[in-house]
């Protein structure tokens, strides 16, 4: 039976071709991701472990990642000398690091700063000119961090201890640069790079009086392999309580494995939910395959029943069948995915991620990609292998009939409708519970419920669906056919062609319709998110772009005037301090303006009847933390001025004055509140500038977000700490976000579409196949080659399009209702689509369609009219 099995497999070789293609992308997806996965876990292990340089054993805290609280010793209180003095340690490196922030006259920068080390192969960066720091007054800076500094070898750098607000070390320091690193390992890709000072710098930098005051966080350790047996013991004694040493290797799986614990794989499984989506898709290209080859091999069928093949023989060929398919074709896929990971690791395209890894090969590269392939098959032919055991030795004589079972087809229907009328109930009662808990202003717990349950709903609706498309998709059908035939009687016969094969017509439509809908519904949904979130800043923020900081100059906002799309600026002194409200001490703002018509040029507000006159102060009505109303007793507000050291200072610095309101928000989103003043408390220094900042009015429509913000961040390039915000900063952050995860999930979901209009051309070769008589008939009756390809064209145009634009209907529905899931706590959402998007998917599943349907037609014109007739 094997034999014959075999045999008729390459009778129908290129029946077979269209399912396998479907069956090797989809597991060369699969390949492709656990070859991702392992770059990216190749790329953490050599970033987690390469602040070890070339060493080969790592002394480190255990007590610190058993959540202890423990305060680790000193290096003074560690046996340090003696470890070193050890047999078979060749050298030692005790690790420091302190963030520090370098400047050079008007320019600066922060980094990181670690201890030199005597051995260069122990330093966990490398010396790409110069030396390493041989004295105090030595540093050895990154070689990008240079460049921005504008410095080279011998040059002069201020080195400051940076600790955030609040801390700081001892006074900053005057360093000769000695040489340039690179962190080639990215050990410090945080920080680009680290900078080498010599240890007894950054003692003083940290304010420790010598290098026995610092905490010990690590050792790493160059030991003799031959005695690292015995070194390691005599070591392990003089280690204090909570460190250990372990061998680099194992430091470095013990670390991915933390990663990857708190949520690295999640990529991995992120990536296969797509893959596993791509072989369900393939599986429906299958299932048509092998309902077509049982048909047509029903009388082979009949006559090997004749002959004494039992029932369970042929289920076993239809199964053997699929599963030989299921082995190639997923070798082939493996072989694909893993020659495109090479191709994409050899060629550095994912040094631009970030990510440094090779190509490393394990066994879930080869087996799950194998076993999915295997058995996604091999369960898509189970319905025709049945099919085959129901064939009888009478059947040989008897005409090619497919039919689906009425009472299956019954159940299907009734469990369809109940799914679908589940997931409504489930859905609607989601969206209008959320409807009621935001009418009362107030968010129940039970939010992340309703959103499950919308989600779940969706879900059933979708399934439901799918599994009754045998009664809906081939009305759709007929409706989309009854149209084309409008233009033709090649039109005509594609309509009428259409309606022979229901189910398999509408296993194609579904299988096109899973990957348009997830398609479209992705892309509604992030067009909704970027409309309702630029809606939510706009009424968020009442400056377009505010740029600050404490060296922010006149020319900087001189240079931010005359970027493209800046319509205003403001250049203003500011202060900071603190306001009492409700008995409650605040943080504030203090801003100096001119006056209120300057400032109603780049402030969205209505500033009616509001002076700045002295004595007089703008507030905002509302709370920019709580969006609560503020009010200020007796019309009036007292702001205290703070210190360097952000304590409040003396009451000399406390002014009072004369409160106006008005709705304005976000001017300085730091604070709780931001006041506005007549400039002239700056000017006679009753108020002390800590800084400045620049309002600036923009207009998108003469230059796009993008070029403005970035211009403008080029602007403040050369002031350290100044920052930009304002709906204009937020809006292109988040649109680049939305953009990018919409990029990639629909490069993802591309994989499924693909192959479900693999599935289009196996759909109308089979059909080509099945009708070969037919298509001799019209031939011979006069239709001429021209119109016969023309047919197939309209056929496979119908079913594209029709599954296409239903599953843009159900996406943008999807997308809808997750759009108010989710976005209706953050503002009023905009219910839009990605109508771009849908029309480029329409416009390829057409394209795709016609491409589809070049070799079906091909073969179709290629056979004379009489040799096609003698064929039985």
């Amino acid at each position: 039976m094997w034999s014959i099995t075999i045999k008729m497999m390459k009778k129908n070789m290129k029946m077979l071709i269209p399912a396998g293609i479907a069956i090797m992308i989809g597991t060369a997806f699969i390949a492709c991701t656990f070859l991702f996965g392992n770059t990216l876990n190749d790329t953490l292990r050599t970033q987690l472990t390469a602040q070890y340089a070339q060493a080969n054993y790592i002394i480190q805290s255990t007590s610190t990642l058993s959540g202890s609280g423990s305060i680790p010793p000193t290096i003074g209180e560690v046996n340090t000398k003696q470890i070193t003095s050890t047999d078979g340690v060749k050298s030692t490196y005790i690790q420091q690091s302190i963030p520090v922030n370098a400047s050079t006259g008007d320019n600066s920068a922060t980094l990181l700063a670690i201890n030199a080390s005597s051995d260069n192969r122990l330093l966990p960066v490398t010396m790409v000119k110069g030396h390493q720091p041989t004295e105090d007054k030595q540093i050895a800076l990154p070689v990008k961090l240079a460049d921005q500094l504008s410095v080279n070898i011998g040059d002069k750098v201020t080195l400051a201890a940076n600790y955030g607000s609040g801390m700081s070390g001892s006074d900053s320091v005057e360093l000769t640069v000695s040489g340039f690193t690179e962190d080639t390992n990215g050990a410090f890709g945080a920080y680009g790079g680290a900078a080498v000072i010599s240890v007894h710098t950054l003692a003083n930098l940290q304010g420790a009086d010598s290098e026995s005051d610092l905490m010990f966080t690590g050792m790493t350790l160059d030991i003799d392999e031959a005695k690292a047996d015995t070194a390691v013991a005599s070591i392990k004694k003089q280690l204090p309580n909570g460190y250990s040493i372990e061998t680099r290797q194992k430091a470095g799986d013990e670390a991915l494995k933390a990663l990857s614990q708190s949520g690295t794989n999640a990529v991995t499984v992120f990536l296969m939910c797509f893959g596993i989506l791509a072989m369900f898709v393939a599986a429906l290209v299958i299932a048509n395959t092998f309902q077509v080859l049982v048909a047509q091999r029903r009388r082979t069928l009949a006559l090997l029943r004749t002959i004494g093949a039992q029932k369970g023989q042929l289920y076993r060929s239809v199964i053997g069948e699929a599963g030989i398919l299921g082995v190639i074709a997923s070798v082939l896929g493996i072989a694909f995915g893993s020659a495109i990971m090479a191709i994409v690791v050899h060629s550095h395209a994912l040094k631009s991620l970030g990510m440094t890894g090779g190509l490393v090969f394990t066994w879930q590269v080869f087996v799950i990609p194998l076993a999915f392939g295997v058995v996604m098959t091999v369960l898509a032919s189970i319905g025709s292998a049945r099919s085959a055991t129901r064939v009888t030795p009478l059947e040989a004589l008897r005409p090619i009939d497919i039919s689906d079972n009425k009472r299956a087809g019954i159940a299907r229907g009734i469990i369809g409708f109940l799914l679908i009328a589940l997931g409504a109930a489930l859905t609607i009662g989601a969206v209008m519970t959320l409807r009621s808990s935001m009418s009362s202003s107030n968010l129940s717990d039970d939010y992340p419920t309703m959103l499950l349950s919308a989600i779940a709903g969706c879900a059933l609706i979708f399934i439901g669906l799918v599994v009754t498309a045998a009664f809906w998709m081939p009305l759709l059908m007929r409706l989309g056919g009854a149209f084309a035939a409008l233009f033709g009687p090649a039109a005509k016969i594609a309509h009428a062609n259409i309606q022979k094969n229901p189910r398999r017509v509408a296993s194609t439509g579904v299988a096109l319709l899973i990957g348009v809908t997830l398609v479209s519904c992705i892309g509604t949904g992030a067009a909704c998110a970027k409309q309702t979130m630029n809606n939510t800043l706009d009424t968020h923020y009442s400056v377009d772009m505010i740029a600050k900081g404490s060296t922010l100059s006149q020319s900087v906002a001189d240079k931010i005037g005359k970027i493209d799309g800046v319509t205003t600026t403001l250049y203003a002194p500011i202060a900071r301090g603190s306001v009492t409200i409700d008995g409650e001490e605040r943080s504030a703002t203090l801003i100096g303006v001119p006056d209120t018509a300057t400032l109603s040029k780049v402030l969205h507000a209505n500033l009616t009847g509001v002076s700045l006159d002295e004595g007089k102060a703008l507030a905002p009505t509302y709370s920019s933390f709580t969006g609560k109303v503020l009010s200020f007793k007796n019309g009036e507000v007292s702001f205290s001025a703070s210190n360097d050291d952000g304590d409040s200072a003396s009451d000399a610095a406390t002014l009072t004055y004369a409160v106006t309101q008005r709705d304005y928000r976000n001017v300085d989103p730091d604070v709780i509140v931001t006041l506005f003043v007549n400039e002239s408390y700056f000017q006679n220094k009753q108020v002390q500038a800590d800084g400045h900042i620049v309002l600036a009015a923009v207009d998108t429509s003469k230059a796009s977000a993008v070029d403005i913000l970035t211009n403008a961040q080029t602007a403040i390039g050369t002031s350290a700490g100044a920052s930009l915000s304002g709906p204009i900063a937020e809006r292109v952050q988040w649109n680049q976000i939305v953009d990018t995860m919409l990029t990639l999930l629909v490069a993802l979901l591309a994989v499924a579409v693909l192959i479900a209009l693999i599935g289009v051309a196996n759909t109308l070769s089979l059909s080509v196949i099945e009708r070969t008589r037919e298509s001799a008939t019209l031939r011979a009756i006069g239709m001429t080659r021209g119109q016969l390809r023309w047919s197939l064209a309209v056929e496979s145009l119908v079913i594209s399009l029709v599954a296409g634009i239903a599953g843009e209907i159900l996406g943008i529905a999807f997308g809808w209702v997750g759009s108010y899931m989710v976005l209706s706590p953050y503002g009023k959402v905009a219910f839009i689509s990605e109508w771009k998007l849908d029309l480029i998917v329409l416009v390829v599943a057409a394209a795709a369609a016609l491409l589809a349907s070049v070799f079906p037609a091909r073969r179709a014109v290629k056979t004379p009219p009489v040799e096609a007739l003698a064929e039985a």
